[in-house]
Formats: C-alpha cells, sequence, structure tokens
C-alpha cells in the first residue's frame, strides 16, 4: 500500500529517560511531513492525541541538560498505554511515525501492541527491537555475524575480575538504555561499583565494555542501503555522553568522515551487516570506534535513532544528497511496502 498523501499519526514523548529527546525529534517530524502534504496529528504515548494548543506547548520544549526527573516518569507511567493509544483512534490512520526513543516505545513493547491491533508503523518489528535495545543480546549477534564488537561483561562481577578480563578503563552502562543515559568511563576499580550503582538506577541489566581509545564513527541505514560515513569528535572524557548529544557544542560532527575510502567502504559494510544480523526494517544507525590501528568495533546499532535534522541519521542521509523532508517521506513509504 502506498499513497501520495497519508493520514499520520506521530507518536512522541513517551515515559523513557529519553522523553525530552523524543519531542525534540517528533517535532520536526511532524513539520517535515506536513510539508510534504501529509495529514498530520501528534499523539504523546504518555497523555494521548494532543490538540493544537497542547502540541504547541509541547513542542516547543526542548532537551534539558539532563534527561527528565524519574519521579515525573513514574507518574506517567502509572498510564495504561493501551487505552491512551486507543483514546488517540489510532485506526484512522494510515499510518504510525515512531519518533519515540528508548523504554517501551523502542524496546518491542510498543510494537507489539502495534502489531496486535494490525496498524502500519515505521522503523523495525518487535523482535528487531527488542534484540537492538538489549546489548548483551546484540553484541551476541554481532560476534555470530562478524561485526567486531568489544569484550564484555554483565554485572554482577567484581573489579579484579573486570581487571583481568577487560582492563581499564571500561565502559559502564544499562544493558537496555539509549542516549547513553546512566553511562559512566570507568578508569579505577574503586568507582566500578558506584558507576554499576549508576546504571541499576535506569535498568535491572549492566554491561561492563571494554573501553576503545579512537574516533567515535556513525553510519545510517535506510532500506538495504547504508548512507554517508560520519564522525563525531568528542571532547576531553572520550564519551559521547547526554550533554555532548543535546547540548550546543556538545561535540563536533563532521559529514562525511575524514576517513580513507577502504575505512568508510568497511564502515558502511559493517553497518549494513549489524542491521540484519538484529533483523531490523525500515531505517537504522550503527555506532563505532575506530582504534589506532584501523579496526572498526561496533558499539550498538538504534533503531530508532533522533530524528531532528541535526541529528546523526538525518545527517548521514543529507550527505547522500537526501534531505530531511525526503528522509521522513522515504521512511514513511518503507513501512508501507507489502
Amino acid at each position: 500500500m502506498v499513497k501520495d498523501k497519508l493520514k499520520i499519526a506521530v507518536l512522541l514523548g513517551g515515559t523513557s529517560e529519553e522523553r525530552d529527546v523524543s519531542i525534540a525529534s517528533g517535532a520536526q517530524v511532524v513539520a517535515a511531513l506536513r510539508r510534504r502534504g501529509h495529514q498530520v496529528v501528534t499523539v504523546d504515548t504518555a497523555l494521548g492525541l494532543l490538540d493544537e494548543d497542547a502540541e504547541r506547548a509541547l513542542l516547543e520544549a526542548r532537551v534539558g541538560l539532563e534527561p527528565p526527573e524519574r519521579t515525573a516518569l513514574v507518574r506517567m507511567r502509572g498510564q495504561d498505554a493501551g487505552a491512551v493509544l486507543s483514546r488517540a483512534q489510532l485506526g484512522d490512520q494510515d499510518l504510525l511515525f515512531l519518533a519515540l526513543h528508548g523504554g517501551t516505545g523502542e524496546n518491542g513493547t510498543l510494537q507489539t501492541l502495534l502489531d496486535l491491533a494490525e496498524l502500519r508503523y515505521t522503523g523495525s518489528g518487535r523482535v528487531g527491537s527488542a534484540v537492538a535495545m538489549d546489548k548483551d543480546l546484540s553484541k551476541r549477534l554481532f560476534r555470530a555475524a562478524g561485526v567486531p564488537t568489544a569484550d564484555w561483561l554483565m554485572a554482577p562481577v567484581d573489579a579484579a575480575t573486570v581487571a583481568d578480563t577487560l582492563g581499564f578503563p571500561v565502559i559502564v552502562k544499562p544493558s537496555q538504555q539509549g542516549s547513553t543515559v546512566g553511562l559512566s568511563k570507568v578508569s579505577r576499580a574503586e568507582d566500578l561499583q558506584p558507576a554499576i550503582e549508576l546504571a541499576l538506577r535506569y535498568d535491572r541489566e549492566v554491561m561492563i565494555e571494554r573501553f576503545v581509545a579512537g574516533r567515535e564513527l556513525t553510519v545510517g541505514v535506510l532500506g538495504d542501503q547504508p548512507l554517508a560515513v560520519g564522525e563525531i569528535v568528542l571532547g576531553q572524557s572520550g564519551v559521547f555522553d547526554y550533554t555532548s548529544k543535546y547540548q550546543p557544542k556538545g561535540a563536533v560532527e563532521v559529514f562525511p568522515a575524514e576517513v580513507s575510502a577502504e575505512i568508510a567502504e568497511e564502515a558502511r559494510r559493517l553497518a549494513l551487516a549489524a542491521h540484519r544480523a538484529l533483523k531490523l526494517d525500515g531505517y537504522s544507525r550503527a555506532d563505532f570506534r575506530l582504534d589506532a590501528e584501523g579496526r572498526l568495533w561496533c558499539l550498538e546499532v538504534n533503531t530508532l535513532p533522533g530524528m531532528t535534522a541535526t541529528s546523526l541519521l538525518p545527517q548521514s542521509a543529507a550527505a547522500m544528497g537526501i534531505d530531511f523532508d525526503e528522509l521522513c517521506e522515504r521512511i514513511c513509504q518503507l513501512a508501507l511496502q507489502d
């Protein structure tokens, strides 16, 4: 089913720690799809269908220095997501554009509900979404598919085992969280447990991963086509953390990346291999580290990456001649293909 002009509901907000990021993405997706002539409504999956005033108030918000306060998110999580979506009358829409990030919006839970309701939506299905969000499972599949990824352990684990197996420094992060929420770089054994406790605030499973020093590269995938390779030039911490991602001058992003043609082609090949290994659909974005020996290490794959015009996936597409409005259009059309 492919139509020129569609009735589209953009789903955004939600109750994950990435709520603010999702709203920023959704605001620009709504505007882009309206510029393309589609009939668009906005649905906050925590609150329901938004009227014009509520939409304007929500979409004018900015991403804060830190994720939203957990107490506010917990209150929102008291809502019945199924009931909220039912009240939004999504069955009248041709397509749902998922501008959600993290939590139940990206981990396959929402996708399962939408599949049961036989509603079409953008991005990956329930299986790919769930597997990609679980960093432990995804890294196992990367290795099975020949995609290099850094060694890792899962908590609980003591500092001596980490030192012997991985060595310091390491990256400690929630296993099922995005936007580097709850992530720490740990260089000393005595700092390991506090970092694990921080990550446990956001997820019940915590990964400890060997830190790969080097350059940070990113590659978008659209359909079955890898896009341009980009580089995130990091600050002194060497970590692309929440503040670096969403605050002005947090990091410098270069598209296309200034790497050799051989490295660029290998990054694109591995991004597509990772996309396929996780059984993803529509689009994704793979993040890599390029070490001093020129080896690429896959960090993770995002199934619902940021979708502002200056987010990494849109920049990856723009470097291939695909502007933001066209990218949003192509994502919709991919979701409508039988």
